[in-house]
């Protein structure tokens, strides 16, 4: 399969986003109300994780089973991630624009985020856990990640209630362009190499 990586990121740059419907075929798909998890004071999570967070039973890394993370969010009853775009989402990673931000229980994965990185704009593409509150975990390591590296835009795509839950809020069409496009014209860096 032909994979024209520069096309397709462009799609992303313009706020569209890849899904499968439910008999495979791949789409270009947008939201008239953008789901995006805040990055300021509006952030927020349930008591209980502070006290599994303060526990530090679990620890992050970016990108140490990317195939791993890949995997689990398709690994679903009801998926749209195909064979396809697990494909292209593999071909982001491999050019350097795609990442799985994880975390682990010694030696398992407990739980990650798959997202794309675009300058100054995470667009998180799925998650999943295999562990309790593994990607709970992962949100707000990412959150703080992303702070710290100075990121304008967490997209999440989809309103759902395990997403209100981190304080996330959802913009129309034109408010999310503009977010997009001023997070894109950033320069950031999101692996563990640089500072």
């Amino acid at each position: 399969m032909e994979i024209d990586i520069d096309y397709l990121i462009q799609g992303y740059a313009q706020g569209y986003f890849l899904m499968a419907d439910d008999t495979g075929n791949l789409g270009w798909y947008s939201s008239r109300k953008r789901a995006i998890i805040p990055l300021d004071e509006r952030f927020r999570y349930p008591k209980s994780l502070r006290r599994v967070l303060n526990q530090e039973r679990f620890s992050v890394s970016i990108n140490r089973d990317f195939l791993g993370v890949m995997t689990g969010c398709a690994d679903r009853e009801t998926t749209w991630i195909s064979p396809e775009l697990k494909e292209i989402y593999w071909q982001f990673y491999k050019a350097g624009w795609a990442y799985s931000f994880e975390t682990w229980q010694g030696n398992q994965l407990a739980g990650g985020i798959l997202g794309i990185v675009i300058g100054g704009a995470f667009i998180g593409e799925s998650m999943f856990y295999r562990i309790p509150e593994g990607s709970k975990v992962a949100m707000v390591k990412l959150v703080e990640r992303l702070r710290h590296r100075n990121f304008l835009l967490f997209d999440a795509q989809m309103m759902n209630s395990h997403l209100e839950r981190f304080g996330a809020c959802t913009v129309n069409e034109q408010e999310y362009s503009l977010l997009l496009q001023q997070a894109i014209a950033q320069t950031c860096s999101f692996d563990e190499q640089s500072n």
